[in-house]
């Protein structure tokens, strides 16, 4: 039986999210012009052993979140993207002062990434309003040699953040590029953005590519051995789709060239970042300095040759899997190429393994440190929001070519942790870093510029949670996420994780696969259909209801989402499904450094956590907690336990005051002989 959705939806089919050029199936700026066919040839197969690998994220105007999240994402969109202002981010593109290598350039098109797909989801006409006007800016700022940016011709393609910068441009370019399309704008829009960032990516290439004028290829400037110059790759690979679906592929054929040669550049220089061939032989990622680099000790923030810097090297291995994904649909596969996938696969893997902590979050002033052992003490500047984002993105990158639902695991728990922390209480903008145990505070001011890195990247996080939400090919649609929303031919209802159910409503007839993401840390998952429950449910995989659908079909998911004690070096945190707990000094419940006794073990239940209603609007979740605490326990009043108050991790600390204290980790009595 042929599916029909009841909810009315364009019926818009490709293969590919959309990032790598799928605009959203409903626009609720204007109809799709009649391009889907060419878009769909964009199409990267996905390669691995999964019959689901490839499935489809409907587009971000497919879905639309109700309750917490829905408001926290709309304050977002409306207060932070829609807040944005293009004339300042857009300025240096005009005047062209840059004499410090630093990165002013790489602001808007970390803004372009969120507000295309935001104004298709919100339909905002002033974020449309503002891309226009942004890209009519840029292409303004264009020299007739293809250069954008703000540097001077002495100091392009060299020390500083140039090639870096150029990035981030030429991704913002090929978003218009996309937002033109969807939106069933002007041609002649989308001709000179692609012709913008065509000439761009050319005079890359003349410069620091196969024998340039610079002398000097991409992996020899800029920072951090060449990750940060050499992230260059996932544009290129962006315009390699859109110039072979426009102009054909062999039009498009320099620019594949070209992305060999920075994956060459990635993999083969002793000195280079060594992408391929550390991960093969197992070395972590804190430990790949000294492999034919000499790394800097001077402990500065930024580094010529270490190899530690976690945001660029991440966005080095997100372009090489776009690259791996072309040579495959293109039927050049092979062991070399092979070979990317699996340095890719490993190195999150040991990321997850090494360098996670239990708010999803990673390294120590952007650099990696073997954080996950390390995650009770209080380093420095942890969690920068630049690396929590593009952590999100490399997982939603695997989750996509895997089809293993561990990385949807592990978007999950960022996201509900370490991402939604960073986002302020009003939306309008993103911490810099986010400590596990301090306060929360704004971020750094860049440049000479009152903004940074981190609030200008931080939108991007929230679409790898909007995109994998609900994926759908049409005989098989997942959910990967639980939260209140609208979705193609469903309707769910949740007040997860704060609760631990969701209610699925079907509003499609007809034969469909619906899988369901059984989270790794959900021992017992009850699932029942029309009150009927599911033999057959395990944590950590996909559960599937193969069925012909009625409408109004219901499906209950009831998780098992106890409080968990987590132990190391002496200390204790816990957590609840995928959300980390904290005190908050708000709760004025006693000395948040006060020691627990010992004798809680490593995966414990803890059933005297008690969820409470929250004492006020800014704290989503609260829990009060009868824990063996307090020193003095020979007495026998202070032997007793005592009775505080967690929340979740994101709400601790968002009033961003420096007198609004928490603690996630806290200390575990020694006994004499330790």
């Amino acid at each position: 039986m042929k599916i029909q959705f009841v909810q009315t939806v364009s019926a818009v089919r490709c293969q590919l999210s959309y990032p790598r050029h799928r605009p959203s199936p409903v626009s609720r700026l204007s109809p799709l012009a009649p391009l889907s066919a060419v878009l769909c040839l964009l199409s990267f197969p996905a390669v691995p052993a999964s019959a689901h690998a490839g499935l489809t994220p409907v587009g971000v105007g497919d879905v639309k979140l109700k309750g917490y999240l829905g408001a926290r994402l709309d304050q977002m969109v409306e207060r932070h993207v829609g807040g944005t202002d293009i004339d300042y981010i857009t300025a240096p593109f005009l005047e062209k002062t840059e004499r410090k290598n630093w990165w002013q350039t790489e602001f808007w098109g970390k803004y372009m990434h969120a507000a295309v797909p935001y104004a298709l989801y919100s339909g905002s006409p002033k974020i449309a309003s503002d891309i226009r006007r942004g890209v009519a800016r840029i292409l303004s700022s264009q020299e007739p040699n293809g250069y954008i940016g703000n540097y001077p011709d002495e100091l392009r393609c060299g020390e500083g953040w140039d090639v870096w910068g150029m990035k981030y441009t030429l991704l913002g370019l090929l978003h218009d590029y996309d937002f033109v399309h969807a939106t069933g704008g002007k041609n002649a829009d989308a001709a000179a953005a692609l012709s913008a960032a065509k000439r761009l990516c050319d005079y890359v290439i003349g410069e620091i590519g196969p024998g340039g004028r610079r002398g000097r290829e991409v992996w020899q400037t800029g920072n951090w051995s060449g990750y940060a110059s050499s992230s260059i790759l996932e544009p290129v690979m962006w315009l390699y789709q859109r110039v072979a679906a426009a102009e054909g592929e062999a039009a498009a054929q320099k620019y594949l060239d070209f992305a060999a040669f920075l994956v060459k550049g990635l993999r083969e220089p002793e000195a280079g970042p060594r992408l391929v061939d550390l991960a093969l032989k197992g070395v972590s990622v804190a430990d790949r300095n000294g492999y034919g680099n000499v790394a800097e000790k001077h402990g500065g923030y930024v580094m010529k040759h270490n190899r530690w810097k976690s945001y660029e090297m991440m966005s080095c291995y997100q372009g090489m899997l776009d690259y791996y994904e072309a040579l495959k649909a293109k039927g050049q596969g092979g062991e070399p190429v092979e070979e990317l996938f699996r340095a890719a696969l490993l190195t999150a893997e040991d990321i997850a393994r090494e360098e996670i902590n239990l708010a999803g979050g990673c390294a120590s002033s952007e650099a990696w440190f073997h954080g996950a052992r390390k995650q009770h003490l209080p380093y420095l500047r942890l969690q920068e929001t630049c690396v929590t984002t593009t952590w999100m993105r490399l997982c939603e990158k695997l989750l996509g070519l895997t089809d293993d639902p561990k990385w949807a695991d592990e978007i999950e728990r960022t996201f509900y942790n370490a991402y939604l922390a960073a986002l302020k209480a009003d939306g309008s903008e993103f911490a810099g870093y986010t400590p596990l145990t301090g306060n929360r505070y704004h971020g750094q001011h860049h440049c000479y510029m009152h903004t940074d890195c981190c609030t200008a990247n931080g939108p991007r996080g929230f679409l790898c949670f909007l995109r994998e939400l609900f994926k759908s090919d049409g005989k098989t649609a997942t959910f990967n996420f639980y939260a209140s929303a609208l979705v193609k031919g469903f309707d769910m209802y949740a007040l997860y994780p704060r609760a631990n159910t969701a209610r699925i409503v079907s509003h499609t007839t007809g034969r469909l696969d619906v899988r369901l993401r059984i989270p790794a840390w959900s021992a017992k998952t009850v699932v029942k259909v029309n009150g009927a429950a599911q033999p057959g449910v395990k944590p950590g995989t996909y559960f599937t209801l193969a069925r012909d659908w009625a409408l109004g079909d219901v499906v209950e998911i009831a998780f098992d989402m106890p409080v968990v004690a987590h132990t190391l070096a002496h200390h204790v945190a816990f957590t609840r499904g995928p959300v980390l707990l904290a005190r908050d000094s708000r709760f004025a419940d006693g000395d948040l450094t006060e020691p627990l006794r010992r004798g809680l073990k490593d995966g414990q239940r803890m059933p005297t956590f008690t969820a409470v209603r929250a004492p006020s609007d800014d704290i989503w979740m609260t829990f009060t907690a009868t824990l063996p605490i307090g020193s003095h326990h020979e007495n026998p009043e202070g032997q007793l336990p005592g009775t505080v108050t967690f929340c979740d991790y994101a709400s601790a600390g968002n009033t961003w005051h420096r007198d609004n204290y928490y603690r996630t980790w806290f200390p575990v009595e020694y006994g004499p002989a330790e």
